[in-house]
């Protein structure tokens, strides 16, 4: 179970890099049914659809997951907190950030993701 969640996570900041056909494949992939997103600016998405049109956005040219933690609540349930630091555009990011994943049908999907940018 060690590392799944990093794994899962450094695979959507890759797609994210990709371009926009890359990462909303990947998140149509990985997401949960109903999931929920915590991002910058007090934005809050719980539609499905919406979460993956929104990560259709420009990519990110760069990121590092720093100090990645994951723990257990159950064998069906798991949280990752790291901090991030990225670059798009030439706009450097840092946030900590949290993302919970919760298994459907055997497979990890992303239930909750949340940013705090510092």
């Amino acid at each position: 179970m060690e590392n799944e969640l990093v794994e899962l996570e450094t695979a959507g900041w890759h797609a994210l890099s990709t371009g926009p056909e890359e990462a909303t494949a990947f998140y149509s992939e990985v997401l949960a049914r109903e999931p929920v997103m915590m991002l910058t600016n007090g934005l809050r998405i719980a539609d499905r659809r919406q979460v993956i049109e929104s990560m259709g956005g420009p990519p990110w040219s760069a990121f590092e997951i720093i100090d990645p933690e994951e723990s257990y609540l159950g064998p069906d349930v798991g949280v990752l907190t790291y901090k991030v630091r990225a670059d798009r555009d030439g706009t450097p990011y840092t946030a900590l950030l949290s993302s919970v994943y919760a298994k459907e049908d055997g497979e990890w999907k992303l239930a909750l993701h949340q940013h705090t940018p510092y």
